[in-house]
């Protein structure tokens, strides 16, 4: 589609800044304590931080607190698939494929720094593949489906390929049996980075966002949800609100039985995982759908540099949400689904990171939760708490102007939400293919921060020594460290290294080696005595340690 020049500045025009936004945590905790808002929002994942934007761009007082960090929870243990799910339809669940669609155009148009297109490939195989030839013709039926009723937005429809175009996108995928493949296109995007931006857009229309914000009680008057008591820096204070919102995820029910202690459960988690390996043991250039020996279950293999990220959700669990780590056998079992279909010989110890994450269902407990609705579902309890779960990245835009509808109600208020063509901080004017063609270190900037790249390059005009790679291995510069530190509310080397910088996850043992420094950095940045830096490296070591003893088991107990 060609638009003709615009006659004055558009929306995306105006919402650029000509300044950087720094976030501040003393000033937020004095808002938080002094001012009274119309909404709290409690949670800082995704659900929480868009439902966040969509209150205060409607123009009420919205306040934002989260425990540890923004996406520290699930949302920055995803598949980081931005997509309207083929398996829902398979599922029949037509409308849910069509909404998450559409929010996927709006994703990719409001944040296009960070959401991208990627191809997804489907080997057609003879034998023991997702599906063979005479199944193949079928699916290509839901693919077709999946481009009437939205995918044909990002631009290109499916594809049939040949046995040499398969091997093209995945040459060292195993060929004796392969028959051709079916090509479509999604999109990714880095769910944690994605998460803080749209908490940064709220905070640049004026909402107060804090994380390291736990809340410890919900505060009512008259009977109804007026705020909530909430423990920040060691400090105890006051939110008042007249409405509170539970984002809270798998959390949920705790905040729930807060306000009522007649509340039952109604969260059942299902736990996702993932691993990365180096790129050059698979070689792909896109997505590749895989299936599991002696599951009925499917692994995605996405490129991501150069490493490739092994996937796959949704199992039963039953343990603590608190400490939620890809297990050896979860591993074993991603290991050997692409071992058998790649000619790899891939090993735990080519496992450079992982992660283990819980998806907030809402159902009965009976039967696999691969077959549960992935509806949201909003309720308002008898405090008037708004309670949001369920629901997947791809549509947390519109769960969050569904939650502020719920919320308006409560309040006795009207106003549309603006969030639909509401650009996110770096998103306004973002060129994706420009910024691709420059390469270095302006193409790795404006894939994180868009536009707002632009502040992260003044840090090392100032200082040139911050341009220097902070992690081995990995493009990360010592001034994304800085610019976390003054304008992204990192407090700690994990928020840095786990969440702003994603190295904990795409090369775990070199982050722990860079851990002193990015404590060095940090302290300077926030005034952290050598003690405190001290303790917070060794916290995030010991965090490592132990995600790669529930990886490996005995054989790493020892040496880790």
């Amino acid at each position: 589609m060609i638009t003709l020049p615009a006659r004055k500045p558009g929306r995306s025009a105006r919402a650029t800044r000509r300044s950087a936004l720094l976030l501040d945590r003393e000033r937020a905790a004095r808002q938080l304590a002094d001012e009274p808002y119309d909404v709290l929002v409690v949670g800082g994942g995704i659900t929480g931080v868009y439902t966040a934007l969509d209150a205060v761009s409607r123009g009420l007082r919205t306040a934002l607190v989260e425990k540890d960090d923004f996406a520290s929870g699930t949302s920055s243990k995803s598949s980081k698939m931005v997509h309207g799910g083929l398996r829902y339809i398979e599922q029949g669940n037509v409308n849910l494929v069509r909404h998450s669609l559409l929010e996927r155009h709006r994703f990719r148009r409001n944040a296009p720094h960070l959401v991208h297109r990627l191809p997804f490939l489907f080997p057609v195989l003879e034998q023991e593949g997702v599906f063979d030839p005479r199944l193949a013709k079928g699916f290509e039926g839901l693919l077709w489906t999946y481009d009437l009723v939205g995918g044909w937005r990002i631009g290109k429809l499916h594809q049939r390929l040949s046995v040499p175009q398969v091997l093209a996108h995945a040459p060292t995928l195993r060929s004796e049996h392969l028959r051709g493949g079916l090509l479509y296109f999604d999109s990714r995007a880095d769910d944690a980075r994605l998460t803080l931006t749209v908490a940064r857009t709220a905070a640049a229309l004026g909402a107060t966002v804090l994380n390291g914000a736990r809340v410890d009680a919900l505060l009512t008057s008259g009977g109804r949800a007026s705020g909530a008591r909430v423990t920040v820096d060691g400090q105890e204070l006051e939110v008042r609100a007249r409405a509170v919102v539970n984002a809270t995820g798998v959390w949920s029910d705790r905040l729930d039985a807060m306000a009522d202690t007649g509340h039952s459960d109604q969260v059942r988690p299902a736990k996702g995982v993932h691993i990365v390996v180096p790129w050059h043991k698979l070689r792909i250039d896109c997505t590749v759908t895989v299936p599991i020996p002696g599951r009925a279950r499917r692994a995605t293999c996405t490129r991501w540099g150069d490493t490739v990220v092994l996937g796959t959700t949704d199992t039963d669990y039953t343990g603590s949400v608190d400490d939620v780590h890809c297990t050896r056998e979860e591993m074993e079992f991603l290991l050997q689904g692409a071992r058998t279909a790649f000619d790899a010989e891939l090993t735990p110890d080519d496992v450079l990171g992982s992660i283990g994450g819980l998806r907030p269902l809402v159902g009965k407990k009976e039967g696999a939760t691969l077959d549960m609705s992935r509806d949201h579902h909003i309720t308002v309890g008898p405090t008037g708490m708004v309670t949001v779960t369920g629901g997947k990245l791809t549509t947390s835009r519109h769960m969050g102007e569904l939650v502020v509808d719920k919320v308006l109600g409560v309040l006795g208020q009207k106003a549309r939400s603006r969030t639909v063509h509401l650009p996110l901080l770096g998103g306004a004017g973002y060129d994706a293919e420009a910024v691709a063609a420059s390469g270095g270190l302006a193409a790795h900037l404006g894939e994180r921060y868009g536009t707002e790249a632009r502040f992260v390059h003044d840090l090392i005009a100032e200082d040139p020594s911050l341009a220097e790679p902070v992690v081995a291995s990995l493009p990360y510069t010592r001034a994304e460290v800085v610019y976390a530190a003054r304008a992204e509310l990192a407090r700690s080397v994990d928020d840095v290294l786990s969440r702003r910088l994603r190295a904990r996850l795409f090369a775990r043992d070199a982050s722990a080696e860079a851990a002193p420094e990015v404590g060095a950095l940090l302290g300077r940045e926030l005034g952290l005595s050598d003690a405190e830096v001290e303790r917070q490296v060794s916290a995030y070591l010991d965090s490592v340690r132990h995600e790669k003893q529930v990886l490996f088991g005995d054989r790493e107990g020892a040496a880790a």
